[in-house]
């Protein structure tokens, strides 16, 4: 359930962010310093989908690969 919590969190930071590419690539980082590994792998595909929407923060998908 945490984990959970912490998903829904790290998403509403990075839509709300996503203004900025210099701060989603912060936030994003955070984010994946912070999640259970199982979680890793959900932010990373709300990522793709969101970016795609926002081709401007495509340059914080090579963090998802890491």
């Amino acid at each position: 359930m945490k984990t959970r919590i912490m998903l829904n969190y790290a998403t509403t930071i990075l839509e709300s962010v996503s203004f900025d590419s210099k701060l989603f690539y912060k936030e994003l980082q955070k984010a994946l310093n912070h999640l259970v590994p199982y979680d890793v792998e959900q932010l990373g595909k709300w990522v793709n989908s969101f970016v795609q929407e926002k081709p401007e923060l495509s340059d914080s998908l090579h963090l998802l690969n890491v």
